[in-house]
C-alpha cells in the first residue's frame, strides 16, 4: 500500500528537480532551492512518514541553509515561502514554491486515499497559538473595562 504511494510520488516527480529516497517510515523528497542568494544555498526537504494501517501520512519541512562564511541553520516544520529570481547572468528566471511539493505529495494521497495528519511540531504550534491569542483578547478586555469613560 505505501509502495503504491512511494511510486505514485516518484512518477509525479519525474523530469523535475525533485529527488525521493526512501526512510525507515516513508520518504524524503529533496530539492535545491534556487537562487535564495549569491552566495546561500537552502535544500528544502519535505519528510513524509506514513502510517499504512490507518492510511494516514505526516509530511514536515526540513529547510538547511548554508549562508557565506559557513552559516548553517536547519528548520523544522511546516514551511510555506515563495523565492525567485534570475540566473547569474542575468537570462534565465527562476522560482520556487514550497506549496508546489505539499501539493504534489498531498494529490498523490488523495488519489489513493490517504489522508494527512498534522505533524506533532504543528499541533503544539496551534496550541501555543489559541493560548496567545487567549490573553491578548483577555487583556484587550482589561484594559478596556480599566480605561471605559
Amino acid at each position: 500500500m505505501s509502495e503504491t504511494l512511494y511510486a505514485r510520488v516518484q512518477a509525479a516527480t519525474a523530469g523535475t528537480s525533485y529527488r525521493l529516497q526512501r526512510t525507515g517510515r516513508g520518504f524524503d523528497m529533496t530539492v535545491n532551492v534556487p537562487q535564495v542568494g549569491r552566495h546561500t544555498t537552502q535544500v528544502h526537504t519535505y519528510r513524509v512518514e506514513l502510517h499504512p494501517h490507518e492510511k494516514t501520512f505526516t509530511m514536515t519541512d526540513i529547510v538547511r541553509t548554508r549562508g557565506e562564511f559557513g552559516s548553517r541553520t536547519v528548520e523544522r516544520g511546516r514551511a510555506t515561502y515563495r523565492t525567485w529570481g534570475r540566473s547569474l547572468d542575468g537570462g534565465e528566471r527562476t522560482s520556487f514554491s514550497s506549496a508546489d511539493g505539499h501539493r504534489l505529495i498531498r494529490e498523490a494521497a488523495r488519489e489513493l486515499g490517504w489522508q494527512e495528519l498534522r505533524p506533532t511540531s504543528a499541533k503544539v504550534a496551534l496550541v501555543f497559538g489559541v493560548i496567545g491569542g487567549l490573553l491578548a483578547l483577555g487583556t484587550l478586555v482589561a484594559l478596556a473595562v480599566v480605561f471605559w469613560p
